[in-house]
């Protein structure tokens, strides 16, 4: 049996010297602005330093799922399975892919858990309930929200400890994001305290068009040490690479793509 003493070391250990599992909503109500491509290089970048990752497709496209080879069409239990309290559990879901990326997959039925749920008690923290049981599996777990401010995106805050937010650098699309920053604000102040902002990440950046130094100088200049300093290159490389149904780092490993998102994620590792 253990003593106090040895039962309070114990305890120091697991609580400061075993890393827990830190869980990043990639959040933007806009679409088009890379968070599903974040989600898979950066997830990938990750892995490649050694980390266990899980990838959560919360996005009723399913172009997360579509993006690591696997047919959301041809999927007989996905995420949407696990929200609505089938017996199915986390863990029967949790596909592996060629990535060296684990993943629970979504599909078009997804888009019936906003009106399914909203009935539900705790219907914000369902998400956070059903990964639980495998959270001790995993050193991050990226949750790929869909373009919405909804019940779905909700759940990811509700069950995340970090949010990044992929912002293209276009102009129109710095609209809404003081939308999305108050409703992160809101969320951590009300349901979620140990929710924080790690990151804007600025994609597409094409730094030959004074429009995108512009828009990048704009972002950096108005949510100061809230942009990332990694940016992510517009490149074809990114889009090849998701027709392959691959990382950017294994279609194309010598890019500039590839490089950016390696970097992101040193930059995450130190947050």
């Amino acid at each position: 049996m253990l003593t106090f003493r040895q039962f309070d070391a114990k305890l120091f250990f697991w609580l400061t010297i075993m890393p827990a599992c830190r869980i990043y909503a990639i959040a933007q109500q806009k679409g088009g602005v890379g968070k599903t491509t974040t989600v898979i290089n950066l997830g990938a970048a990750l892995a490649a330093q050694g980390r266990r990752v899980l990838l959560v497709d919360l996005d009723p496209q399913g172009a997360l799922t579509a993006g690591l080879g696997k047919n959301p069409l041809a999927l007989s239990l996905t995420v949407y399975d696990v929200l609505r309290g089938s017996e199915a559990g986390i863990g029967q879901v949790i596909l592996k892919t060629e990535a060296g990326l684990d993943l629970v997959p979504a599909n078009i039925d997804l888009a019936a858990a906003e009106i399914q749920l909203a009935s539900e008690p705790g219907r914000e923290r369902i998400l956070a309930e059903k990964l639980n049981p495998v959270l001790g599996a995993y050193d991050f777990v990226l949750i790929d929200c869909p373009p919405s401010l909804g019940l779905l995106t909700l759940n990811a805050l509700m069950a995340a400890t970090d949010v990044l937010i992929p912002v293209q650098a276009q102009y129109f699309a710095l609209r809404g994001l003081d939308l999305l920053l108050s409703t992160i604000e809101k969320v951590k102040a009300r349901i979620n305290p140990s929710l924080a902002v790690r990151g804007i990440v600025v994609t597409m950046v094409d730094g030959r068009t004074v429009h995108s130094r512009e828009a990048l100088d704009e972002l950096r200049n108005t949510y100061k040490q809230l942009v990332c300093k990694t940016v992510i290159p517009q490149t074809i490389k990114i889009a090849d690479a998701q027709v392959a149904a691959q990382p950017i780092h294994a279609f194309a490993p010598a890019s500039n793509a590839a490089e950016a998102y390696q970097r992101l994620a040193e930059e995450v590792l130190q947050q």
